[in-house]
């Protein structure tokens, strides 16, 4: 996915930007509006992730620009007024989605890949059926957890880990997106819980853990 970010707040900017960068995202940034209209002429976008409050052009105005020259990019876009008004006001000029400061980096992602699969007509699997890999699979309607046709018994923390890889099968995901979806943004992240925790679904599933691939100084990955 091809995002622009378009940020004046460098400490937010670069913790979006590498959050994205680490998940496999192409990132382009804008620290004003005037630079992002630039931007929105000469490339395209998957979507564009869009603040608020800028300084010269504010993001109500760049996203009024970009629907007026016919730009139907998608636009999420972020504000620290939570506001209805504000809300009501960006997604009458064009925004699609709002998010609103501050966030969980897991919800910023998932409302991202949505953006995109409603860009590029893709149909989410349906949620409530068996999710497969290999001989993994997981109950969503009993919270059951199984390998090789066998339940696995995992304490709930070892659970989201785990329906969290399958979910993600063949795709790098790294420790502190993990933290995030698992333990939330209040964890420690000097910590090496996933670490532990990625141990113990190892033994858990037996010969089926060695498809739980280290990525030496990125992350893991189910293969």
């Amino acid at each position: 996915m091809n995002i622009l970010l378009v940020e004046d707040e460098e400490p937010v900017a670069d913790f979006i930007r590498r959050g994205l960068k680490a998940e496999g995202y192409s990132v382009e940034h804008a620290n004003d509006g005037e630079l992002a209209l630039e931007f929105l002429q000469s490339r395209d976008f998957d979507v564009v992730v869009l603040d608020l409050m800028l300084p010269g052009i504010s993001g109500t105005e760049v996203c009024r620009k970009m629907r007026a020259r016919a730009n139907q990019t998608p636009v999420l876009m972020l504000t620290a007024l939570d506001s209805t008004d504000e809300r009501v006001a960006g997604l009458r000029i064009g925004a699609d989605d709002y998010l609103p400061k501050p966030f969980d980096f897991e919800e910023l992602l998932a409302r991202l890949e949505a953006l995109h699969r409603r860009k590029t007509n893709y149909l989410a699997k349906d949620e409530d059926k068996m999710i497969t890999h290999r001989g993994l699979s997981f109950d969503p309607y009993a919270l059951e957890f199984y390998v090789d046709g066998e339940p696995v018994s995992l304490s709930s923390k070892e659970r989201e880990l785990a329906v969290l890889l399958l979910k993600n099968v063949g795709r790098a995901l790294s420790r502190e997106r993990i933290l995030n979806a698992v333990w939330g943004t209040q964890a420690d992240p000097m910590t090496n819980i996933v670490d532990v925790y990625i141990g113990r679904l190892r033994k858990k599933f037996g010969q089926q853990g060695e498809t739980i691939v280290t990525l030496r100084g990125a992350g893991y990955r189910l293969d």
